[in-house]
């Protein structure tokens, strides 16, 4: 077991054979910077989401999942402190570009559309609001930044970087999946705005989905019966904590304030709801499972 990599909110351990541990904590970051506070049992709901969603897009992409539930995991992992925040993966080559499906225009991309009509790469209509629907999902690619923010680049940068067939196979794999996830979310009363896929080569060549899939950490929801275009929706996602940081005075660097308790449970029971709306499974029902 070795420590490879760790990010602002998962750990990532070799365990051998090709196998990687993905633990996912209960840091949260905001604007780049992890706050102070943690959410308890956020990682067990981001890690549930994914598990939930592999599962639901298998028929579109493979993906890197092997296991979850405290039985498949490697005895170092099978402590109560990692139930329901781990996941035993296939080890993969990732594509060095975050594949970003914009469903509305929120975040960057209303950023970017603000200043100069348009979003990675793609004209849009002119007179368009904040959180508007666009005329169909579009393929917004970014770097992955090490350091900073990560920045919108259009998909020919994309075919630049990896080659066109892999850009496309890339798009078409992320535009399906939106497509899918969006449906699925629209019927349990939630609009998925936008989401952020990974995908990497396995040993035999196929493009796979890794990381996590349609998170609240990767994702933006709102609720559906609550969504008015022209101001920033309420959200099941990170923007009810960046709301609360950006009326906080906080700069957005380094250090970032610590949080106040309500504003913690506010972002857990956000995260849990999320889960629950979208799998029509108690996130309690979810955790036993994981323990088995």
């Amino acid at each position: 077991m070795t420590l490879i990599a760790q990010g602002k909110v998962r750990d990532v351990h070799d365990v051998g054979g090709g196998r990687l541990v993905m633990v996912t904590s209960d840091r949260i970051s905001a604007y780049d910077v992890v706050m102070p506070t943690p959410i308890p049992g956020k990682g067990q709901v981001l890690t549930a989401l994914s598990v939930h969603w592999f599962a639901r897009l298998a028929d579109i992409v493979p993906n890197h999942l092997l296991g979850w539930r405290r039985s498949e995991m490697p005895e170092a992992f099978r402590g109560q402190d990692h139930v329901g925040r781990v996941m035993l993966v296939r080890r993969l080559d990732m594509l060095p570009v975050e594949c970003v499906v914009r469903g509305y225009l929120a975040g960057s991309g209303w950023r970017d559309y603000r200043a100069t009509g348009a979003t990675s790469g793609h004209a849009l209509p002119a007179g368009l609001r904040q959180a508007d629907p666009l005329p169909e999902p579009l393929f917004a690619p970014a770097t992955k930044a090490h350091t900073g923010h990560d920045e919108n680049i259009p998909p020919a940068r994309v075919a630049e970087l990896v080659g066109r067939a892999t850009a496309e196979e890339a798009e078409r794999i992320a535009i399906a999946c939106y497509r899918r996830a969006a449906a699925d979310c629209r019927a349990a009363g939630i609009i998925l705005a936008d989401t952020k896929l990974e995908l990497g080569r396995d040993p035999e060549g196929r493009l796979v989905l890794g990381d996590e899939a349609f998170t609240s950490d990767s994702s933006r929801f709102w609720p559906a019966d609550r969504h008015v275009p022209g101001a920033s929706p309420p959200s099941f996602d990170k923007q009810y904590l960046r709301d609360w940081l950006d009326s906080s005075g906080w700069d957005h660097s380094p250090p970032a304030p610590r949080l106040p308790d309500e504003v913690v449970e506010g972002t857990r029971a956000r995260y849990v709801e999320a889960y629950e709306r979208i799998t029509g499974r108690s996130f309690a029902d979810w955790l036993e499972e994981a323990a088995s």
